[in-house]
């Protein structure tokens, strides 16, 4: 499997989020070497806590598989799935999660607790880590930055 090719994918989805002042997150979904799920963060957009990449990739996905059921597919996706994200992954018998940076704070791949190799599941999902890490890093760290920069600046229209 080309990781590169699909994160590639998934990144270019991050930046479509990252333009919309979402977190860039990015997350397609392959099976048989066809993405047949794609999405992006809009949690800020839709105003629901629901619509994270993973879930609206995984969403499609069913969707074009014509069942909740995704054995035979792999998860690409820019930023290490949180516990919902895992969850649903390890929920629709996903084969194989890749992402690219670590998520420190609420990472459910390895970085604060791993629920795809959690012995007590009826499913395990294989995780292959850091692919493009740099890259997907460095976006969620440009993101991060400006929303601080954001947050810094005095209101101006505060009527004072």
């Amino acid at each position: 499997m080309d990781y590169e090719y699909y994160m590639s994918k998934a990144y270019g989805l991050a930046l479509k989020a990252f333009e919309a002042g979402e977190a860039p997150i990015g997350c397609v979904v392959v099976n048989n070497g066809e993405i047949i799920g794609a999405g992006y963060n809009m949690r800020n957009t839709k105003k629901n806590a629901l619509y994270h990449a993973e879930l609206t990739a995984i969403y499609e996905a069913c969707r074009a598989a014509g069942d909740w059921r995704l054995e035979d597919a792999s998860v690409f996706v820019t930023v290490e799935p949180c516990p919902m994200c895992a969850g649903a992954i390890v929920q629709a018998r996903i084969k194989e999660v890749a992402f690219g940076a670590d998520n420190k704070k609420a990472g459910c791949g390895g970085s604060v607790i791993n629920l795809f190799d959690t012995a007590g599941f009826n499913h395990r999902v294989d995780v292959v880590r850091g692919v493009m890490e740099a890259e997907c890093s460095a976006l969620m760290s440009l993101f991060f930055s400006r929303l601080r920069e954001r947050h810094a600046k005095p209101d101006t229209d505060a009527g004072y």
